[in-house]
């Protein structure tokens, strides 16, 4: 009888991304997403610690979690780079960007929150989970 394997990421064959390349993607992300929000007419966000951090974070909780991210971050980029031309485009002949930037604007919002998610909560020292 054949065993299951326990690690499904690599039963296909899938090579998990390298830290550097899954940190590179995110901040071209958060780059990209600051040109959406200015072309939105919304004033670009301070990345929070959570955003900051999260390359960092979902490598160090790693297997599943990392994997779903590293899908994710290809998602969020599929997403994004022709979203991003294309307000672009908008734009340069003289067409009103706001609309479809702030789709694309919330649409990122939603799969970055989801990405972030897939990080375990870390309790303050001194406090045990209830």
């Amino acid at each position: 009888m054949n065993a299951i394997p326990t690690d499904l990421a690599r039963a296909d064959g899938v090579v998990p991304r390298p830290l550097a390349s899954m940190d590179a993607q995110w901040t071209a992300l958060q780059d990209a997403a600051n040109a959406v929000a200015t072309l939105a007419g919304l004033v670009s966000e301070s990345p929070s610690t959570e955003v900051r951090d999260f390359p960092s974070a979902i490598a160090e909780a790693g297997g599943w979690r990392l994997e779903l991210a590293a899908n994710g971050l290809a998602d969020l980029a599929a997403m994004m780079t022709p979203g991003v031309r294309a307000l672009l485009a908008v734009s340069a002949r003289g067409q009103d960007p706001v609309p479809a930037a702030l789709t694309l604007w919330r649409e990122y919002h939603r799969a970055r929150a989801a990405l972030l998610a897939l990080v375990p909560r870390r309790e303050p020292p001194g406090q045990t989970g209830r």
